[in-house]
């Protein structure tokens, strides 16, 4: 079988250590993919005796897809700029010419992106959640005392700290330490920052001080849990974000336990957790939930049905190979999945 792979590329220059909450921010191709993780990729599907493609995104994929389609398209493209609907658009044009491709469609993957609407479909299927709001962006210009704001907080019950995010981003875009607030006085400005900065609302939450927890679900009819994995930070002495900071340099700042040692009742709430919002958001294939847990309670904080293949360094990947999965089966436990549906 023939498989194109539709991606992004990570620029060549290197990110500086830390993000910044401006226009100016450094991390516009955070979820891009590397030549490596594009290379490891191709190379377990050619193990698996297909012939690849590489399709990139944009109009070079449209032309690839007009000149020569493939019988298969593997996306893992997220899309450029702010639209909450940049990761549908591979699936979109693959639909529209009648090409199959793996993972969720347009409708999942715009819904997953916009963390509002997640949370909406999410709690309409029972899941437990943060509390939270959605804050609309101000005015570049804006001089005022942030007054509007706390109607909104205040309806949604929210106590202090809360952590603010971009409502329209992944791979922990926009969201750094200093995103978890822990007074009134100091929610407008960055709240202001970040609006300014990514263009799109932004999603406040109760910061919910408790352990992190990443679970990954794959394959169809049915989906199975493929492993979760706590990410447990060596600095104790301040609550824990799991930051763009600290995934950028992930090994010296967290240790990953992989499986999660958590007490079995909480991990069956875990799995039914994610199962339910895997059935909520029509997720195929594959995906990974966020979570954190306080109290024994797991709080579904995203879905990402999109995750990282990088081979070193994704929590998918590092999942599945604490789980005894090699890459090349992972990969290959998803095209797989795609195949059972064409």
């Amino acid at each position: 079988m023939k498989i194109g792979i539709a991606f992004d590329l990570k620029p060549d220059t290197p990110f500086p250590p830390t993000t910044s909450l401006t226009a100016n921010a450094d991390d516009w191709a955070e979820e891009f993919d590397s030549p490596a993780t594009i290379a490891a990729l191709a190379e377990a599907l050619r193990t698996m005796g297909h012939s690849v493609v590489e399709l990139h995104n944009g109009p070079t994929l449209l032309t690839a897809l007009l000149a020569d389609p493939p019988d298969l398209v593997f996306n893992i493209a997220e899309g450029h700029g702010h639209s909450r609907n940049r990761e549908a658009r591979v699936p979109a044009v693959c639909e529209m010419l009648g090409i199959p491709y793996t993972g969720s469609d347009p409708l999942t993957l715009a819904v997953a992106l916009d963390k509002t609407k997640a949370r909406t479909l999410a709690a309409a299927a029972g899941v437990t959640l943060p509390a939270g709001c959605v804050l609309p962006p101000l005015p570049p210009d804006y001089d005022g005392d942030f007054a509007e704001f706390g109607p909104l907080i205040a309806e949604a019950g929210l106590r202090y700290p809360v952590i603010a995010k971009p409502a329209w981003e992944g791979s922990s875009k926009g969201i750094c330490h200093r995103c978890l607030i822990e007074r009134p006085d100091d929610l407008g400005a960055i709240v202001q920052e970040l609006g300014t900065g990514y263009r799109q609302p932004i999603l406040l939450e109760e910061f919910i001080a408790g352990e992190e927890v990443t679970l990954g679900i794959v394959g169809n009819d049915p989906p199975q849990v493929l492993g979760a994995m706590r990410i447990i930070p060596r600095d104790t002495s301040r609550p824990f974000v799991y930051s763009l900071e600290v995934k950028r340099n992930y090994a010296a700042l967290v240790d990953y336990e992989c499986p999660a040692q958590l007490p079995p009742a909480v991990m069956r709430e875990l799995e039914a957790s994610a199962f339910a919002v895997w059935d909520a958001l029509d997720c195929r294939d594959v995906a990974r939930f966020d979570y954190r847990i306080r109290d024994g309670v797991p709080y579904f904080l995203e879905v990402n049905p999109l995750p990282g293949l990088n081979p070193v360094s994704s929590d998918l990947v590092l999942i599945a190979r604490a789980m005894g999965m090699r890459y090349h089966d992972l990969i290959q436990t998803i095209v797989q999945a795609a195949e059972s549906r064409m």
